[in-house]
């Protein structure tokens, strides 16, 4: 009688364990929403001219500047790189749009810092997440540190860029690949951010984005408390071996799995939204969060790619060119960063001493947050207007 009472709790487990799968499944899908509405609340709060903000860009250092702001407050760099794809087509000059790629690549890891929030009653957990996402801001500052002087002074990347658009520019435009044919992610959560929208469409558009913006983060918050907590029971045994498999087993598997993520969500700032709960909830350590991060920079250039095949005539290579660029940028970076001992530990081990003072002084984030993404460009700005 006593060994059949020990066998009965296995069906019971597995059937939880689907629920918990489902219930993080179904969590995933309202970040996914979440974000969607900051981006949209943006653009509705400023009027809709969220390209306005590219004008100020008149040399390549405010242009870099333009770029972080315009990715951190539109929250998707998949958004900005297709705008400036749009604009070099229109007669935007590549000095001015390279570096506002580059920035874009700063603005865009903005989405995980916020998402690390979620774990903030947390003291240990905290410091995981915030370090995890703060490794994508340390390593894009660094790429662009490294490789914006570079860039000006010898032009590698252009010239790259444009030797490739040589070759693939007129093929790729003639297959007549449309954007909107691989966005099924935008097209999954359309039905619930449109009904937040007809909810709301009484309030002016100001006040609308705003609210927007507020559900966005309100919900954010939520999603990543109640995911850590689901993964902290699922992330055991078997299921953390698959994981590990899939992410873990070496920077090159980490970085695929970061970019083929990234292609599906059209988005690097889902993406490594996605993992800081996980390395908040200790289910995946900084080794395995680190390339994962990688691969979700180069993931979030295929949106440009797409978005340079919808260009047609005598600017369509300078589109294509434009995007390509932002995927040499990025896979550039990785080979400079990463292959160099001494500059591959540089991002980590900014992100980890960061985590450690946000543990002890909970005001930090909020002042990283509002100098890295929004005061130190906007100062820029506001110096080169006074001078320049």
């Amino acid at each position: 009688m006593e060994t059949a009472k020990t066998n009965i709790p296995d069906k019971p487990d597995r059937s939880g364990n689907l629920i918990k799968w489902i219930a993080v499944s179904s969590l995933i899908y309202l970040l996914l929403v979440a974000v969607a509405l900051i981006g949209d609340g943006f653009k509705l709060s400023t009027g809709g001219a969220a390209e306005q903000l590219f004008s100020f860009a008149t040399n390549p250092v405010i242009a870099l500047m333009v770029g972080v702001v315009a990715t951190a407050a539109i929250q998707s760099s998949s958004t900005v790189t297709s705008i400036i794809v749009g604009l070099v087509a229109g007669g935007l000059p590549l000095a001015i749009a390279i570096p506002m790629i580059m920035g874009a690549n700063i603005g865009t890891s903005l989405t995980s810092t916020i998402v690390s929030l979620g774990h903030v009653r947390s003291g240990e957990e905290f410091e995981r997440a915030f370090s995890a996402a703060t490794v994508h801001d340390s390593f894009n500052v660094l790429a662009v540190l490294l490789l914006f002087p570079i860039e000006l002074m010898f032009h590698p990347l252009e010239n790259a860029s444009l030797w490739l658009a040589g070759f693939f520019a007129s093929d790729i435009a003639a297959a007549g690949v449309s954007i909107s044919s691989f966005n099924i992610i935008a097209i999954a959560i359309e039905p619930p951010v449109n009904a937040f929208l007809w909810v709301t469409g009484a309030l002016v558009d100001v006040w609308q984005g705003l609210l927007l913006i507020v559900a966005g983060i309100a919900l954010i918050l939520f999603v990543i408390h109640s995911v850590g907590k689901i993964l902290k029971k699922l992330m055991t045994g078997r299921a953390l071996e698959i994981l590990n498999n899939a992410v873990g087993r070496g920077p090159i598997s980490g970085m695929g799995a970061g970019g083929i993520i990234t292609v599906m969500v059209q988005s690097s700032s889902t993406t490594t939204a996605l993992i800081v709960p996980m390395a908040g909830s200790g289910v995946m350590t900084m080794k395995q969060v680190y390339p994962f991060t990688l691969g979700a920079n180069l993931g979030t250039t295929v949106t440009a790619l797409l978005a340079a095949t919808a260009i047609t005539g005598s600017t369509a290579i300078l589109a294509f060119q434009i995007a390509l660029l932002h995927m040499l940028f990025n896979l550039t970076a990785i080979l400079l960063i990463f292959s160099i001992p001494f500059l591959r530990n540089i991002p980590p081990n900014i992100a980890e001493k960061m985590a450690s003072v946000t543990q002890k002084n909970k005001w930090f984030v909020g002042a990283y947050i509002i100098t890295l993404f929004f005061l130190v460009p906007l100062s820029v700005l506001g110096i080169s207007e006074l001078f320049f």
